[in-house]
């Protein structure tokens, strides 16, 4: 198929926002259930951002010198292994490890737009940028349904293993159709 790669790009940016999105409602209420503080939910729940923040550029720029396919394998990884350790999370220590982990992981939505640039001709990139939105608002509202439906059924460990799970599908998908 002519555009499967942007399609696995665009997978891989829709399970990032769906990852990151099953956690967002149920975060504070377990943050407070295993002993946090106001401040420190805002801690768990702001050091994803920040790790986001810090490592786009780092992922963007290892991504021009190694390549795209690498970086965004690596941060599948990484990703995968950080809800491993959130289904793990017991301890208020482990859930903020898990949570900067998936920051660090996540933030190779830097090298998969550059990878989407890369593969689409001038005339259709407004088209492949807009498929970019769509899989980031669809991860984002689609999330937390997902959550709120595993946590209800099978609790917080599970969203850390059906979001890994998730991950790793992405990951070998990408390993596979990524050029």
């Amino acid at each position: 198929m002519k555009n499967t790669p942007l399609y696995t790009l665009l997978l891989t940016i829709f399970i990032d926002l769906v990852g990151f999105s099953i956690i967002i409602p149920i975060l504070p209420v377990y943050s407070k259930e295993i002993g946090a503080s106001n401040i420190m939910v805002g801690v768990i729940a702001g050091s994803y951002a920040l790790m986001n923040f810090l490592f786009s550029p780092i992922w963007g720029n290892l991504s021009d010198r190694i390549g795209r396919k690498p970086v965004i394998l690596i941060s599948l990884f990484i990703t995968a292994c950080s809800y491993l350790l959130f289904a793990f999370s017991k301890t208020l220590t482990l859930l903020l490890i898990s949570r900067v982990i998936a920051g660090i992981g996540s933030a190779n939505f830097g090298a998969a737009q550059a990878y989407i640039t890369d593969i689409t001709k001038p005339e259709d990139r407004a088209r492949a940028f807009g498929y970019v939105g769509a899989a980031f608002g669809l991860g984002f509202i689609i999330g937390p349904v997902i959550g709120g439906l595993i946590l209800k059924f099978w609790g917080v460990s599970a969203i850390g293993y059906i979001t890994m799970a998730l991950n790793l599908f992405n990951l070998m998908l990408a390993l596979v159709i990524l050029k």
